[in-house]
């Protein structure tokens, strides 16, 4: 293991970290940005930091682009390579389809661009990956340093939830088509793809929620459905939130139990970075 001497007169934090804006606020703690002066090695280097409880906090990800050594997310845990570059990506040895936490249903087009799955499956954006969008442009991924590390996320999302009542007492839902959506700005484009993998979180939540409303089900079977597209009628009724936060639809469905829900989850990206998982909802 490399040895290295490091001078920080700042904490360090693994999660996720708060960015933007003056003051932010998150489980209760304020946080404002910290101008407290950062060394690596004697020499003065430029970190976002902020303070917390009187304590100065920066992200283990910029730390290891300032110091050397990699720090990233291999779909189950935090990895740090101290022999390594910081990249803010794993190893690239091993497929596509192979890697932890990666889809299996990937396809290439010849090209070498990457068509996005069609059947759920997660897609884990890498760095380099080329995305075929529904208009034939192709959209380079550059930075994914934001993927699981949102602002004010407790972390990594984690696996699907696990059914905490009768989900057989639902109807089969069929996987909406797969959508990449390509936008053309003056200042980059973006591109819009729609996390099928995501919208079934936010199905499965709304089912194990309505579990927990007797008023929501009658003979043994629910009063409420749930639809995994919305309607572009009910655009002006979308509620949105990011990162995910189960509460947000536990809330909805403790308020509607007897509803309609129609959900949809989108990855935004922004001249190549990815910015965060939009979770969509419509209740009527």
């Amino acid at each position: 293991m490399k040895q290295r001497i490091m001078v920080f007169t700042v904490g360090v934090v693994t999660g996720a970290l708060l960015c933007g804006g003056t003051v932010a606020y998150a489980a209760g703690l304020m946080a404002e940005p910290s101008n407290q002066k950062i060394y690596v090695d004697g020499a003065s280097v430029q970190l976002e930091a902020y303070s917390i409880n009187g304590s100065n906090y920066v992200k283990l990800r910029d730390i290891g682009e300032a110091v050397g050594f990699n720090v990233y997310w291999d779909g189950q845990s935090v990895q740090v390579d101290s022999d390594a570059p910081y990249t803010g990506a794993g190893p690239q040895s091993q497929p596509a389809g192979q890697i932890p936490g990666q889809a299996d249903k990937l396809s290439y087009n010849a090209d070498g661009s990457i068509n996005v799955p069609t059947d759920g499956s997660k897609y884990v954006p890498k760095a380099g990956d080329r995305v075929r969008c529904d208009d034939g442009y192709i959209y380079e991924i550059k930075d994914v340093s934001r993927y699981d590390n949102n602002v004010f996320a407790e972390g990594p999302v984690g696996p699907l939830p696990a059914p905490t009542c009768d989900w057989s007492a639902f109807p089969d839902l069929e996987t909406p088509k797969a959508e990449v959506r390509h936008f053309a700005h003056d200042d980059g484009d973006s591109m819009f793809i729609r996390n099928l993998y995501e919208t079934r979180r936010m199905e499965y939540t709304i089912y194990n929620a309505l579990g927990k409303e007797p008023s929501a089900w009658r003979d043994g079977r629910p009063l409420a459905s749930v639809q995994l597209t919305i309607r572009a009628e009910d655009d002006a009724y979308t509620r949105s939130f990011w990162p995910w936060r189960s509460s947000e639809l536990e809330k909805l469905v403790h308020s509607r139990p007897n509803s309609r829900y129609y959900v949809e989850a989108w990855d935004y990206y922004h001249k190549g970075i990815f910015q965060y998982t939009r979770y969509c909802v419509v209740s009527e």
